[in-house]
């Protein structure tokens, strides 16, 4: 606890990190990640009018890679209509549930929101098709995998800020990188993060999905929508409010055995039908023409790559460059090394 005026003290005259403290002390969750004091790789003072993960959240909003999302790939790629959503508005949405999973537990909501917006960053062009295709790429050139949740960490670490990264503290760090994969977050709030992502994705892509007329309502399967609900709100509210009630009885992250099931075949119906399905699968070939294009040219032409940070090698300089690229900025890169001149007019 950091020195300062006792609580008794009028509030203005408080700093900051003692009123929060305070409130901290009496009304979170005792499993909750205290917002004081900040551990981050490199030590710099508080500031006075954030909290440490208030920061966080303001460095990962303020970066470009955060900008990037509103052009990247949810499920559709480049789709006509102005509703259908982006990895931005997915990153909106899980982090808006994330919260709210949060205070109902008595959680750190600034530590859940700064995992949740910072949580997709390093997802490459054209959704999940478009990291299978870097990840090919990546493995014939170098034997090295690509995963979009270690590619997020490496440009909070690094690349952010012209290669300074954004020093995040560590269970922000922790958060982001372990949203998925086989380690689980340090932290409830990011455990939080990693099971909403797929509460959000599922539902709003089951959406977008219905809107394109890919599936209809009643291809969804029967009996898990009678247990999560006939539409998008209904879900999400059963969804939270079963992992807010097993989470306060496991003491953990956690979801009962019915709705968590439900949850798991509603899941594999969109892999099956939208995510691997005919429609997406339709645009897989040139998905991968794309990317494995851009790679192996900039291989034969690293010259033509931006630098690096950090002194990294070709692989690792192409490899930042094609993941940091939008969906429509990857088209007309790959035009302009595909396509004759007289094509591009």
């Amino acid at each position: 606890m950091s020195a300062g005026p006792p609580q008794s003290a009028p509030v203005e005259s408080r700093s900051l990190e003692d009123r929060v403290r305070a409130w901290e002390d009496e009304y979170l969750w005792e499993l909750a990640t205290p917002s004081y004091p900040a551990v981050r790789r490199e030590p710099e003072p508080d500031s006075p009018m954030r909290t440490p993960f208030q920061r966080d959240r303001d460095r990962i909003v303020h970066s470009k890679a955060f900008r990037r999302l509103k052009y990247k790939t949810q499920v559709f790629i480049a789709p006509e209509g102005d509703h259908y959503r982006t990895r931005l508005t997915h990153t909106i949405e899980t982090c808006g549930i994330a919260r709210t999973v949060a205070r109902a537990l008595g959680l750190n909501e600034d530590l859940a929101e700064a995992i949740g917006l910072g949580h997709d960053l390093g997802h490459p062009p054209f959704g999940h098709i478009g990291e299978e295709a870097l990840d090919a790429a990546l493995r014939e050139h170098s034997g090295r995998s690509f995963r979009h949740n270690r590619q997020s960490l490496r440009l909070v670490d690094v690349l952010e800020r012209d290669g300074q990264g954004l020093n995040l503290t560590e269970p922000v760090r922790d958060g982001i990188l372990n949203h998925t994969g086989a380690e689980l977050p340090i932290t409830l709030e990011g455990r939080i993060v990693r099971l909403v992502d797929r509460v959000a994705y599922i539902n709003h892509d089951l959406d977008d999905s219905v809107r394109a007329g890919i599936i209809t309502s009643d291809d969804l399967p029967t009996a898990e929508i009678e247990v999560l609900g006939p539409t998008g709100a209904r879900r999400i509210d059963t969804l939270v409010t079963d992992i807010v009630n097993e989470s306060q009885k496991a003491g953990d992250i956690a979801q009962s055995d019915e709705v968590g099931e439900a949850m798991r075949v509603l899941r594999q119906f969109m892999f099956e039908r939208v995510y691997l399905g005919e429609e997406a699968r339709s645009e897989h070939e040139r998905v991968h023409r794309t990317v494995r294009g851009l790679f192996d040219h900039y291989v034969q032409h690293p010259d033509e790559v931006p630098d690096g940070a950090g002194g990294v090698d070709d692989i690792q300089r192409i490899t930042d460059y094609v993941a940091g690229m939008t969906d429509r900025f990857c088209i007309a890169a790959f035009k302009r090394i595909a396509l004759p001149e007289e094509s591009r007019l």
